[in-house]
C-alpha cells in the first residue's frame, strides 16, 4: 500500500480511537516548499520521450510534466517546478538527504523502497514491465535465446534481481554488465560488449533512439516483471495529498472530457455542467474545501487541467502514437479503468 493510502486509513483508525494515535504530520515540506516558491523535481537527465532538455535547457516529456503538475496544484503556476535531471541511483538517495521534494523519473515501487521512512511512494504515473532489447544481427526473437549472454543492466536498480530471478527460474547461464552511468551502459551495449540491454520496456524504446542506428536492435516480446512506475516524495501528509489528488484531477478530467483546451468554457458555465464536473472544477465545492485542507491553490484542479492537461493529453503529446516513440496507449495497461486500464480515478467529492 502507497504511503499515501496507508496514511488515510491511519487517519480513519485515529477517529476509532484517537487515544491511540500519535499526532499527525502537519507538512513541514510543504512550509518549506512555499517558502521557497518551487517544488524541485527530479527527472531522468536523457530519455527521449520521458524527459530531455530542450534547446533552452527545459526538460520536456512525460514525466516533467507531472513535476509542473504539482507546482500547478501547491502555486496555480506549473512554471514553479525546479526541475533537474539526475541519474536513477543518486534519485532516492537525494530524496532521502532532502534535497529535492519529488521525483517522477520511472521509479518502482517496490514494498523495501515503500518501508524506507525517507522516502513516500505516492502515485503509479505509468504501469510497464521489464524486457530485454537486442540486436537485430544475433537473431535472436524470443528471451528464451538468450542463454548464455551477456547482459547490460543499472547499478542499484530492481532490473539486476528480476534478471538474476527469471534466468534462474529458467537454468540459463548469463553474466551481468552492472553499470550506473547510463551514458557507459547504453556505449557497451550499443559498442557490442553486451550481447542484451535489460530495463523497463519503455525506457528500452527511449534508449532505442539514441542508437547511431535504431532500426539494427529490437525489443523482444517476453515481459518478465510488473513495473509500477510512481512518484516518489518527502514523506509529508500534505505534499503526498498534493500530488496523489492532482493526479486525479488529470484522471477525472480524461474521463470526464475535459482537456486544457476546453476547461475554462467548461467553467465559464459550471452551473449547467454534471454534479461531477461542479465538485471538480467549483471553488466552493470538493476543490475548494480540499485546497483549505491540503494548502493549494484555491482554483488547484482547474490550474492542473489548463496549464498541464489531462492524463491523455500528456501521454499523446510526449509518447503517443503520433510521439517517436509512437506508444499505443489502448493495448497498455495504461488506460482508465472504464476502458479496461489500471488508472481508477478516485472520488473527489
Amino acid at each position: 500500500m502507497a504511503k499515501f493510502q496507508s496514511n488515510v486509513l491511519a487517519a480513519g483508525l485515529c477517529v476509532l480511537g484517537s487515544a491511540l494515535c500519535a499526532p499527525a504530520h502537519a507538512g513541514t515540506v510543504m512550509d518549506e516548499i512555499r517558502e521557497r516558491g518551487q517544488v524541485v523535481c527530479l527527472v531522468n537527465s536523457n530519455s527521449p520521450g520521458f524527459s530531455v532538455p530542450d534547446s533552452n535547457g527545459v526538460y520536456q516529456g512525460f514525466n516533467p510534466q507531472f513535476c509542473r503538475m504539482a507546482a500547478a496544484a501547491i502555486f496555480g503556476d506549473a512554471g514553479k517546478a525546479d526541475i533537474r535531471g539526475i541519474g536513477f541511483s543518486d534519485s532516492m538517495k537525494t530524496i532521502v538527504s532532502g534535497e529535492a521534494d519529488m521525483a517522477s523519473r520511472s521509479i518502482t515501487a517496490t514494498g523495501t523502497r515503500d518501508a524506507d521512512p525517507g522516502m513516500a511512494f505516492v502515485v503509479t504515473t505509468f504501469f510497464d514491465g521489464q524486457g530485454f532489447m537486442v540486436p537485430k544481427s544475433l537473431g535472436i526473437t524470443a528471451a528464451s535465446g538468450l542463454g548464455g549472454a551477456t547482459v547490460c543492466a543499472e547499478e542499484g536498480s530492481t532490473t539486476l534481481s528480476n534478471v538474476a530471478d527469471w534466468f534462474s527460474d529458467r537454468g540459463m547461464d548469463y553474466k551481468i554488465e552492472n553499470i550506473a552511468d547510463k551514458t557507459a551502459r547504453l556505449q557497451a551495449f550499443f559498442g557490442g560488449k553486451c550481447d542484451v540491454l535489460s530495463s523497463d520496456l519503455t525506457a528500452l524504446a527511449s534508449d532505442r533512439l539514441l542508437a547511431e542506428k535504431p532500426d539494427d536492435f529490437m525489443l523482444l516480446p517476453d515481459i518478465i516483471s510488473n513495473e509500477p512506475l510512481a512518484i516518489v516524495t518527502r514523506p509529508d501528509h500534505q505534499l503526498e495529498g498534493a500530488i496523489f489528488w492532482a493526479f486525479q484531477v488529470m484522471l477525472w478530467a480524461e474521463e470526464l472530457n475535459i482537456t486544457s483546451s476546453n476547461v475554462d468554457a467548461i467553467v465559464a458555465d459550471l452551473g449547467n455542467q454534471p454534479k461531477a464536473v461542479q465538485r471538480l472544477l467549483g471553488r466552493d465545492a470538493a476543490m475548494g474545501e480540499m485546497a483549505a485542507k491540503l494548502g493549494l491553490n484555491e482554483n488547484w484542479a482547474v490550474e492542473v487541467i489548463r496549464q498541464v492537461g489531462n492524463y491523455d493529453e500528456v501521454f499523446q503529446n510526449t509518447i503517443g502514437t503520433a510521439s517517436p516513440m509512437a506508444i499505443d496507449r489502448a493495448v497498455t495497461p495504461n488506460r482508465l479503468s472504464s476502458k479496461g486500464g489500471l488508472h481508477y480515478p478516485y472520488p473527489i467529492r
